[in-house]
């Protein structure tokens, strides 16, 4: 029995992409096997998610302070030396903050160091699966919708959704009926209602659409037209990550940044469900940040602080990417869960039971692009309030999930065909269980051949 448990937690964690770690209040993500339950056909590509992929090189892992050993780390840990023993009264608090959790980040990477087995299937993460696995195309020639969006031909723009036919696609192995539909693309909600992936072309660019998702790309001004007529049609689940102002995205240029007080006239309590709503907001470690949230920014929205998860970021060996007490660059992000209140008007009892969330949750992954962040939602869904199933919206999002809304002026940048492949092979018989005898696959594949050849 025992020899058997491993190949029950690793069938669990390839399937859903999240592996609880038992001996802290921790969790390990695969964002790539996370994101491809949203698609039928086609597979993002973890090689180009993990751009920014560390290969294994064997460092002391043993140790959860020891990174490897980097000169221009040194420089950096001179540094913060220095400004350590002088550090103001926002500083204290921000290291009064850290030193609160850090023990709890340190046993849950110490974790994630004792699984030898999940370390395993860490290092294959870039490779795994992965059929155009090398270097990412050149970025060059990405659509700027930014700009795009900006300039006055922006109303005349549409984008071409290769919609198909979900019971042909059935019943003929993913090869079914299709037909092409125009919509514009930028202040217009474009859903893809179809139980399948579909394909879309702007300007000679392919994107890719996961089934049963939404997408609204406009600028800040157009939000407003994405509150529901009826607030018992509004969200219950609503995760934002805005473009906060700091100098490491000012410096790679990655993105447009606004200042703090532009995120005040977002109308996230309009947004809410009128059943309640819980509200996931991504902070910097920027003290300052974190008492504009508390002391302005959520009560401007109607939201009551809850609790804070954190984001523990490594690398493909299990290693942290830089040194845990680093002050000014830690290995983390956090996460700030916050309440929008019901207005009172449910039946049930049990939507009106009260929310609580623990405080100080870690979850780890290998980061990806540059500020992209991980596929959370799963995690917080025991802790939604309002009806079921949960109605989810992302602001300021840069990609589409299955069963979401995602806002914001850049929302198809991941959607690109550079992040998304179609599998060689796509047809559901080589997804069956691995029980399936070869015979009886081989026998199913020739069976189906034969019934859509004698449709042609």
């Amino acid at each position: 029995m025992a020899a058997s448990e491993p190949d029950g937690w690793l069938a669990a964690f390839l399937k859903s992409g999240i592996y609880k770690l038992d001996e802290a209040n921790a969790f390990f993500i695969d964002p790539v096997r996370v994101l491809n339950r949203s698609y039928t056909r086609f597979r993002v590509s973890p090689s180009a998610y993990y751009s920014r992929f560390f290969p294994y090189s064997n460092p002391s892992i043993c140790n959860p302070d020891v990174s490897p050993k980097n000169p221009k780390k040194r420089k950096c840990r001179g540094k913060d030396k220095k400004i350590s023993q002088s550090l103001n009264s926002r500083e204290k608090l921000a290291e009064r903050r850290h030193q609160e959790v850090r023990v709890g980040l340190l046993k849950a990477h110490e974790a994630l160091l004792g699984d030898s087995e999940l370390l395993g299937v860490l290092r294959n993460l870039r490779g795994d699966g992965d059929e155009n696995c090398g270097e990412l195309t050149s970025a060059e020639h990405d659509l700027d919708f930014v700009e795009l969006g900006s300039v006055w031909q922006a109303p005349f723009y549409e984008i071409v959704l290769k919609v198909g036919d979900d019971s042909s696609a059935v019943e003929n192995a993913g090869i079914g009926s299709s037909y092409q539909r125009e919509v514009p693309v930028f202040d217009n909600l474009i859903a893809n209602e179809s139980s399948h992936d579909i394909e879309a072309e702007l300007l000679d660019h392919k994107f890719i659409f996961p089934k049963k998702s939404c997408v609204y790309m406009s600028d800040l001004r157009q939000i407003h037209k994405l509150i529901p007529v009826e607030s018992d049609c509004g969200f219950n689940l609503i995760v934002i990550d805005p473009p906060w102002e700091n100098s490491s995205a000012h410096q790679k240029q990655k993105y447009q940044t606004l200042p703090n007080n532009y995120f005040l006239s977002l109308p996230v309590k309009q947004l809410a469900h009128s059943g309640g709503a819980l509200v996931a907001l991504w902070v910097t470690n920027r003290e300052k940040l974190r008492t504009f949230v508390e002391n302005e920014l959520f009560p401007k929205w109607g939201v009551k602080s809850a609790a804070t998860i954190y984001w523990l970021k490594v690398k493909a060996d299990g290693s942290l990417i830089g040194e845990l007490d680093l002050f000014h660059h830690r290995p983390y992000e956090c996460l700030l869960l916050g309440l929008i209140d019901g207005k009172g008007m449910m039946d049930s009892e049990e939507l009106q039971r009260p929310v609580v969330i623990p405080d100080n949750q870690v979850f780890i992954s290998v980061p990806g692009d540059h500020s992209r962040k991980p596929p959370i939602g799963e995690l917080l869904l025991d802790y939604i309030p309002g009806p079921k199933p949960a109605r989810c919206i992302e602001l300021f999002a840069r990609e589409m999930i299955q069963g979401w809304t995602s806002w914001g002026n850049d929302p198809l940048h991941f959607q690109d065909s550079r992040f998304i492949f179609a599998p060689l092979i796509q047809n559901p018989i080589f997804s069956l269980p691995l029980s399936f005898s070869h015979r009886l696959r081989r026998s199913l594949y020739i069976h189906m051949c034969a019934r859509i050849c004698g449709r042609l």
